[in-house]
């Protein structure tokens, strides 16, 4: 494998692992979550207490970098029909996380912020599980491009070494 390609592959599979992780931790969290914990207490975490904080200033940026590197890689990898597709495959499960996101996720995070202190909204149930399952799908998807990533890397040494 070319050092580029090799180095490029590198990258995008740290970058898919490293956009996955926030998302995977999303799911580690949501049983508890939405069965043990009062309404008060997740929306105090949740809401007013910035504990996602670091999941937008470091997750936003890693979400729309991996769609990106990902791209790159799939372009590098035109010539390798498996790994180019697979690669594609990817990239598209990346893209369509964040298509989820801002489709499932953004709107309920729209109603948080104008949530105050004081009694819990009438629509507490349902934003939060919005918010909950939305991050869920997102993980999910995440979880098959970097499936798909791997599978696709894979393929780019068989490839090379079979031709």
């Amino acid at each position: 494998m070319r050092t580029g390609l090799y180095l490029w592959s590198v990258l995008s599979a740290t970058i898919a692992a490293l956009s996955l992780g926030p998302s995977f931790a999303h799911v580690l969290e949501a049983v508890p979550r939405l069965t043990v914990w009062s309404p008060e207490l997740w929306r105090e975490v949740t809401v007013f207490n910035a504990q996602f904080e670091y999941f937008a200033i470091v997750g936003a940026p890693l979400d729309v970098g991996v769609i990106v590197v990902l791209a790159i890689l799939t372009f590098l990898l035109g010539g390798r029909k498996r790994a180019f597709r697979l690669a594609l495959a990817a990239m598209l499960l990346y893209a369509a996380a964040l298509a989820t996101w801002f489709l499932w996720v953004a709107p309920a995070n729209a109603v948080l912020a104008t949530w105050t202190r004081g009694p819990v909204p009438g629509d507490f149930i349902a934003i939060r599980d919005r918010w909950e399952t939305g991050h869920m799908a997102v993980a999910a998807l995440k979880f098959l491009g970097f499936v798909a990533l791997s599978c696709g890397l894979l393929f780019v040494r068989r490839e090379r070494s079979a031709g």
